[in-house]
């Protein structure tokens, strides 16, 4: 009987199925060595300006966030590439919330130490989204600033002629709703009132003609969107339903029923110094009072203005948040009542 060995059937395939294996083995050696080419070119630095950038990986953000937002601000090549890095060093569950400051020049595998390793940035003061007033101030206080010095900073009067942001409110407002939540370098000779201006100058740059434009189309005044802005905020965090809920606001504005905020009741509470309560009456407390309250209940952010500027096109006139954190909308009070019923069954107990 004949003797056929495994390597003497290999040469009896044809020349071309040699051809194509040949073809097949180097594509994949070509491709393999192309894209560990681009792998390991994306993880250098953007370019070599050593300007600190600031970013806030805000708490829950997922790997793929953080890629975007890194990748939006200039600070590394590839989001991908990001991702990749993070999730072959195992360091997807690592990552931290925080403040960081980075520059172009660092590497990609730089920067994703840094957030896996919780190193924030020290030297900063950080206004944050739906912050009040009074707790910007106990933040700038934290940071190292006396009392009397932020007082003194939180003036408006200080700033009123000097910067567009305000403008256009009352002769009367305080700062509330007009500084910019960002994080902000603090040296050893910096005075809260630089702070309190740039976030100003920041304001004034995210009130673009196009917002001011969108507030006057919906019958508002720069304050007056501001002011529902800030509102808007703290309801409810994602785009799709900020823009939900201000037409729902905007709706009830323009036919005289009251916008029944529950944050706008905290707020005002807050500011007399009570826990919070829904029944606290005060010009604020739109549970109680129709129309817009007398100015923003804290600061806003480039999606509730743009909420506000432009709002869906849809025809709702009740809203609420269920205890999964899910927004559920509804155009009669019985539909309202219903959704409240089946799906806020805690949080709406609580006053």
């Amino acid at each position: 009987m004949p003797k056929y060995s495994l390597d003497r059937k290999f040469h009896r395939l044809p020349q071309r199925v040699w051809i194509i294996l040949t073809v097949l083995v180097v594509l994949i050696i070509v491709g393999t060595v192309a894209v560990q080419r681009v792998y390991y070119d994306n993880l250098q630095p953007v370019s070599n300006s050593t300007k600190i950038q600031y970013i806030t990986v805000a708490s829950g953000l997922g790997l793929n966030q953080i890629a975007n937002q890194l990748h939006a601000a200039g600070l590394i090549r590839s989001s991908q590439v990001f991702e990749w890095y993070v999730s072959i060093h195992n360091d997807r569950d690592a990552l931290q919330a925080g403040t960081y400051g980075f520059s172009p020049s660092q590497s990609t595998s730089e920067i994703a130490k840094a957030i896996a390793d919780g190193k924030v940035a020290t030297n900063l003061v950080t206004i944050l989204s739906g912050q009040s007033l009074s707790q910007i101030q106990q933040t700038f206080i934290k940071a190292g600033f006396s009392p009397a010095s932020v007082t003194t900073a939180f003036n408006a009067s200080l700033y009123r002629s000097a910067y567009q942001a305000l403008a256009d409110s009352p002769s009367s407002a305080s700062l509330e709703g007009f500084l910019w939540p960002d994080s902000y370098q603090k040296t050893a000779s910096t005075n809260p009132s630089q702070i309190v201006a740039e976030a100003l100058v920041e304001m004034q740059q995210h009130l673009t003609t196009d917002i001011r434009n969108g507030f006057a189309a919906q019958g508002l005044s720069v304050y007056q969107g501001v002011t529902l802005a800030s509102i808007v905020e703290k309801e409810v965090p994602g785009q799709n339903d900020r823009n939900q809920v201000a037409q729902v606001f905007l709706k009830r504005l323009q036919i005289g029923m009251p916008l029944g905020s529950d944050v706008t009741a905290y707020y005002a509470a807050a500011q007399a110094g009570l826990a919070p309560t829904l029944s606290y009456d005060s010009p604020y407390n739109t549970l109680l009072h129709t129309g817009l309250p007398p100015g923003p209940i804290g600061t806003v952010s480039a999606s509730s203005l743009e909420a506000v500027a432009h709002p869906a096109s849809t025809g709702w006139l009740y809203f609420v948040t269920g205890d999964d954190g899910t927004t559920h909308y509804a155009q009669t009070l019985q539909q309202h009542q219903a959704n409240v019923s089946q799906y806020c069954q805690k949080l709406c107990s609580q006053d």
